[in-house]
């Protein structure tokens, strides 16, 4: 019998990348990726000069179909594998990523009437222009006592489904009009692979409001909202949700020629990049956090039962594994805040030495950084440099660092940012705690694991906790491989659960990061005065919000009194 294979498509906030899986045994086979030609979109519309409003960010989802289009033909060439022996294929997405699109699918962007309306494009999951929208909920919600609201830590983002549709009937009523419905771009993919719409359970319980039991909230707390949106769910969304691991329908003849793949394949139910990285870290039981660490980290656990943790991103039920409660927690920037410091905050000779050893300015900060004790920077900083997303659930809020001089060097602040992150983990981690949702173990993937080692040893040190590592660089991918060999099912070579895929195709490396005593009772002082620092700006000083009202009225934009 000839080897099955399924593939996974993980779309990122840069880039989408397949890769190809070997179904018995997990072994990756091939891995193409496809750069987005219009990358993340926050200065200006592709080819129109349209500018874009501050807190915007777009993409376009041409670049969705291209990335099928490079790189499924590329991971079979590369293997020399026949489409024939491809069982199915599944999809992640970065979240709440959402658009709007007409009665045929078409995205409204791409239409030569809308091209030049930003409201027209997709939402990327970092677009924060939707916060007076997500406020202006929040208090609504409050004052009615809605009880979703605490699934969500009590507040829902703005990077979620509703603030962005109330945003765009705000601000672009047009838009909204002609929008046939707003859908999640990994509901969107799905419906361009197999031509049936199959909204998931993922993206709709932890960014659109939806529960298992209950379902949408009342008209009658959208018409709270606005009188507009009281059949805003009916008219522009859908009651009809899929749970995870379902076969979403199979690939169309166009999408067959389009790809390579044999028409007919089978098509997973649409997922998010992080919950769907869980099982691919072995992940399927309680008490075990896996952290996706990359341009922002997610950090996901399970649970026997639904409890509430303040600023979590959501509990959903079967929301990342059936039969089980999926609490998302997250940082908004994380592999974003080194990489803006690396492009804006190095002096001309680390740039000179990286040019002479041949090495990237990371690795020359990574090193330079390592040298140092925890503590001996003199410096602390906060971790909102991309706003924060738990606890405190606002985007308004910004970076600080504290205890610079004359004296303080590139790699200090390097340093300081790494610890800021960890430190913010360590409070979400405790949070979780203290909320009676056990944390005993942590498995990390992502991007950052596979390069930074000394923050790896920063975050074990900082959070007390062992950290294991994921085998697959790809964990995303892996992910949704899985859940495309599930979408097959055992019939076909693949899997009837998302569990006996687990136990087959996901595996631990070897490699376990152990705290250093002595580093943990620094880094204990100084989490005392992150928590300080932490409730203090986010919680009592507004400055961070003046300052964002201060910039705005001196660039004369609207709504900033």
């Amino acid at each position: 019998m000839s080897r099955k294979y399924a593939i996974g498509v993980d779309y990122g906030t840069e880039s989408g990348r397949a890769l190809l899986v070997d179904v018995a045994t997990g072994e990756e086979i091939a891995t193409a990726v496809y750069e987005y030609a219009d990358g993340v979109i926050d200065e200006a519309l592709p080819g129109t000069g349209v500018k874009l409003p501050p807190d915007f960010a777009l993409q376009n989802p041409a670049d969705y179909i291209e990335t099928l289009r490079v790189t499924i033909p590329a991971v079979l060439r590369e293997a020399g594998v026949s489409a024939a022996d491809v069982i199915g294929i599944g999809t992640d997405f970065t979240a709440c990523t959402m658009l709007p699109i007409d009665k045929q699918g078409t995205p409204l962007c791409l239409l030569p009437e809308w091209r030049e309306n930003p409201y027209a494009w997709v939402k990327l999951w970092k677009h924060h222009a939707a916060q007076p929208e997500a406020n202006r909920l929040n208090e609504i919600a409050r004052q009615r006592g809605e009880d979703f609201l605490s699934r969500y830590g009590g507040k829902i983002s703005s990077e979620w489904l509703v603030p962005k549709i109330w945003e765009t009937l705000n601000k672009a009523p047009e838009v909204y009009a002609a929008a046939d419905r707003f859908i999640e771009a990994a509901d969107w993919i799905v419906l361009q692979l197999c031509g049936q719409e199959r909204r998931n359970s993922c993206t709709a319980g932890y960014k659109g409001i939806w529960e298992k039991a209950t379902g949408y909230p009342s008209d009658d707390f959208y018409a709270a909202l606005d009188p507009r949106l009281r059949r805003v769910v009916d008219e522009k969304l859908s009651r009809r949700i899929y749970p995870l691991g379902g076969r979403a329908g199979r690939l169309t003849k166009a999408m067959a020629q389009l790809t390579g793949l044999r028409e007919g394949t089978a098509v997973a139910i649409g997922n998010v990049d992080a919950h769907v990285s869980v099982p691919a870290a072995t992940v399927v039981e309680p008490g075990r956090m896996v952290m996706i660490m990359g341009t922002s980290t997610c950090h996901m656990v399970l649970g026997a039962e639904k409890r509430i943790v303040e600023g979590m991103c959501g509990v959903v039920e079967d929301g990342i594994i059936p039969g089980y409660f999926g609490y998302e927690a997250g940082q908004s920037g994380v592999g974003d805040i080194f990489a803006w410091f690396v492009d804006h905050g190095v002096p001309p000779e680390y740039h000179d030495e990286a040019k002479q050893r041949g090495i990237s300015l990371h690795q020359v900060l990574e090193e330079k950084a390592a040298q140092l004790k925890p503590g001996e920077s003199g410096l602390l900083a906060l971790d909102w440099w991309n706003g924060n997303r738990s606890i405190l659930v606002d985007v308004d809020l910004t970076g600080l660092l504290v205890g610079a001089t004359l004296a303080t060097k590139a790699e200090e602040i390097y340093r300081a940012l790494i610890e800021a992150t960890a430190f913010g983990t360590r409070l979400i981690m405790e949070t979780f705690q203290s909320s009676g949702v056990p944390v005993r173990e942590v498995v990390a993937c992502g991007g950052l694991p596979e390069r930074n080692k000394l923050l790896m040893q920063i975050y074990v040190d900082v959070t007390g906790r062992e950290f294991k590592i994921a085998r697959s660089k790809l964990a995303g991918a892996l992910g949704a491989a899985m859940f495309g060999a599930v979408a097959a099912g055992q019939a076909a070579g693949g899997y009837d659960s998302i569990l006996d895929a687990a136990k087959r195709m996901a595996h631990l490396k070897d490699e376990v990061y152990r705290p250093i005593p002595e580093h943990q009772r620094a880094y204990d002082q100084l989490y005392a005065e992150y928590v300080k620092l932490h409730d203090t700006f986010g919680r009592v000083n507004p400055v961070m919000k003046k300052l964002k009202r201060i910039r705005a009225e001196a660039l004369g934009l609207e709504g900033a009194a």
